[in-house]
């Protein structure tokens, strides 16, 4: 089934063309079959921001959303029944999965590409990957990519491209262009992209379009959520970066800073999203929801007052979740909040430059707990020098605090991170992983693939399953930590003569 939406253009205004913009993206739930096993997909947000800003200069936005889609061939065929002009592949820079952007979406955003530009379109991608390496996507054939935030430069670029064609563009901020005649050769077979001067930040986030969701098939999604799960959740965001220095966290796209709309504008399109979709719950994509007790506690006034409180789940950091933060979480209808923990060994905390102590974890999910608020973990196993003693201090903490979830992965590394500098001689052509759960170890870590993948498995019987564990299976779980941890020494893969390679192993205790 394909998934074209389009709508009215807002205020009565003229298309640009008679050919419409088509709008797209290339996370195709289909392709992650982790995805696929948890049923919870989310609109695109990134991308219904930019046919909103691009709706409000006059244009005739078409969406294909590739997230519910069947694959390519829907795409396809989208463009043949809507021949736009213009295309543009704008990832939901929004979604973690985006940033990492595992091997089946670069794949699929190529085939796109290639796709619109058979077709006579002229096209503009963006997203985490395309920032990052975007001599992949304009080989694919793409005319421009849009590095870092999309509207404002998508706005120009579309305007430029509808009054002049492909030429004239070389003077908008905020692109990387295919390479100019006699640019220095990357290769035999590539030469360097052209960019343009970088584009500032948007510092204002207020009274902006809020999010094309009229271009969404609401019902496709509420279909999904209400058949998995029993209600129906919804994405939304209420600032853009995160001003912390993790040295493994890529910010290709919004970078390190934090710009953050207003509650009264937050409440605003809390109210008008339930009087249009009506969701049952909300996730707040936001790196770091709230960020201060201030605006949490005049968000939570905000949509009581405007009867729009609704259940959601957020992300935040160990030492922002105090009592009166997650009092004020409480007031404004928050039933979740998931903590970057990554580790429960101080060393290996500070080793990411994560800025947390582990005390702070602790005093975050008991404020949670007190709250009545679920608590879920985000944990990083095999960041560089960890060792099995470091595990163990994560289970450990994982043991004593009982968070109710946990995520577990290992450490991918990004380009344009610290992290990624201290690996990069180690990593080989496989760069990115095929999908969400493949768990493979990019770089030679302290262990191999494998063992890490029973940790996960073993972190992830700690919490889940009935609670409390009756004496049998307590045992049966101290059983297979104890059977690992014989076995530990066979899964090391760090070289003999690295550092870490002498520093001694302990039993499980």
């Amino acid at each position: 089934m394909t998934t074209v939406s389009s709508a009215p253009l807002q205020n009565g205004s003229s298309p640009r063309s008679d050919r419409p913009v088509l709008l797209a993206h290339s996370y195709f739930l289909r392709h992650d079959p982790k995805q696929v096993e948890k049923m919870k997909p989310y609109p695109p947000l990134g991308t219904l921001l930019a046919a909103a800003a691009l709706r409000g200069r006059g244009f005739d936005v078409q969406l294909f959303d590739a997230m519910l889609a069947e694959g390519v061939e829907d795409f396809v065929r989208a463009l043949d029944r809507v021949r736009p002009a213009l295309v543009g592949i704008f990832e939901d820079n929004f979604n973690f999965l985006t940033k990492m952007c595992t091997v089946r979406t670069r794949d699929a955003a190529q085939e796109m590409i290639r796709a619109a530009k058979e077709r006579g379109a002229l096209v503009a991608v963006n997203g985490s990957d395309a920032t990052d390496r975007p001599g992949l996507y304009l080989s694919a054939g793409a005319d421009a990519v849009i590095a870092g935030e999309v509207e404002e430069t998508a706005m120009e670029l579309f305007e430029a491209w509808s009054a002049q064609g492909p030429d004239g563009i070389a003077g908008i901020a905020g692109l990387v262009l295919p390479a100019r005649p006699g640019a220095p050769s990357l290769s035999a077979h590539q030469s360097e992209p052209h960019r343009t001067r970088v584009r500032p930040v948007m510092h204002d986030l207020n009274g902006r379009p809020f999010p094309a969701w009229d271009l969404v098939d609401v019902g496709r999604y509420r279909h999904a959520w209400k058949g998995a799960h029993g209600r129906f959740s919804w994405n939304v965001v209420t600032s853009r970066g995160c001003p912390y220095g993790c040295n493994w966290c890529a910010k290709p796209v919004f970078g390190r800073r934090y710009t953050q709309r207003s509650p009264e504008d937050v409440a605003l399109e809390l109210q008008r999203l339930k009087r249009e979709v009506a969701p049952d719950h909300l996730w707040f994509a936001d790196d770091i929801f709230g960020l201060t007790p201030a605006w949490i506690e005049r968000f939570a006034q905000e949509v009581e007052r405007l009867d729009a409180v609704t259940p959601f789940l957020m992300q935040s950091r160990a030492n922002l979740m105090t009592e009166r933060a997650t009092a004020a979480l409480r007031a404004a209808g928050c039933e979740e909040v998931w903590l970057g923990v990554e580790s429960g060994s101080q060393s290996i905390l500070d080793a990411m430059d994560k800025g947390t102590v582990v005390d702070e974890i602790r005093s975050a999910t008991r404020n949670l707990r007190a709250q009545g608020i679920r608590s879920g973990w985000f944990l990083q196993l095999g960041f560089l020098g960890e060792q099995w003693e470091d595990i163990l201090l994560t289970r450990d903490l994982v043991r004593k605090e009982r968070p109710d979830d946990v995520g577990v992965s290992v450490s991918y590394p990004l380009p344009g991170t610290k992290f990624f500098e201290m690996v990069q001689d180690e990593l080989g052509q496989h760069t990115n992983w095929m999908d969400s759960d493949e768990l493979a170890m990019l770089f030679r870590g302290t262990y191999d693939t494998s063992f890490y993948r029973r940790v996960r498995e073993l972190l992830h019987a700690e919490v889940r399953g009935p609670r409390p564990l009756d004496q049998a299976a307590r045992r049966e779980l101290e059983r297979r930590w104890q059977e690992l941890g014989r076995l530990e020494h066979q899964h090391r893969s760090v070289r003999p003569d690295h550092p870490d390679a002498v520093r001694g192993r302990s039993e499980v205790g």
